[in-house]
């Protein structure tokens, strides 16, 4: 596995993702068989579930519809924390802070250098996170091209968009800087 995984890819492959016909419904390819599968399963799922809670928000079809949507919902949301603890097991092996043979039982074996710094959110956290702000600025960037509404929805869907936008980069500055400094073995997580 490359452990050189970059926010800058990671969110490019999220838009690209977003941008692709048929997506989430359909799965293009994945990049690799690796922490790139199941980032973009990760992605996928959130997707999925960022529909399904539209779907239960609804008010005028059967309870039996809405309770179907939260079925729905556990199930894609179990699958997206699965796909983050499998990216996060990735990139441990791949940065050298756990032993590869231990790495999927209930005791991981720590290969952490003494005197590194444990970051309080993991790594795949933080791509599940940059993964949700990819979907609420898709939907803004939605509201800023709306014909429907007022100049003053769309410009203030724009400041909103841009909020969003700065909020994913900063996201994607620390993870680099957590993959870098974890690299370096000045930095782990769990």
């Amino acid at each position: 596995m490359n452990t050189a995984l970059q926010a800058a890819a990671v969110m490019a492959t999220h838009d690209r993702l977003l941008a692709t016909a048929g997506w989430p419904q359909t799965q293009p390819p994945p990049q690799d068989d690796g922490v790139w599968h199941w980032l973009q399963a990760n992605h996928r799922n959130n997707s999925l579930l960022w529909a399904e809670e539209d779907l239960a928000r609804r008010t005028t079809v059967a309870d039996a519809e809405i309770a179907a949507n939260k079925r729905a919902i556990d199930g894609y949301n179990q699958a997206r924390n699965d796909a983050t603890e499998r990216v996060d097991e990735l990139l441990l092996i791949a940065l050298g802070l756990v032993d590869a043979a231990s790495a999927r039982t209930d005791a991981p074996v720590s290969t952490v250098p003494a005197g590194a710094r444990l970051n309080s959110e993991t790594a795949g956290s933080m791509v599940d996170r940059m993964s949700i702000m990819a979907l609420k600025a898709h939907a803004m960037r939605q509201q800023t091209e709306r014909t429907d509404v007022d100049e003053a929805h769309r410009a203030a869907s724009r400041v909103k968009l841009q909020r969003l936008l700065q909020q994913r980069q900063d996201l994607g500055d620390c993870l680099d800087a957590l993959l870098a400094d974890a690299a370096a073995g000045r930095a782990y997580f769990k």
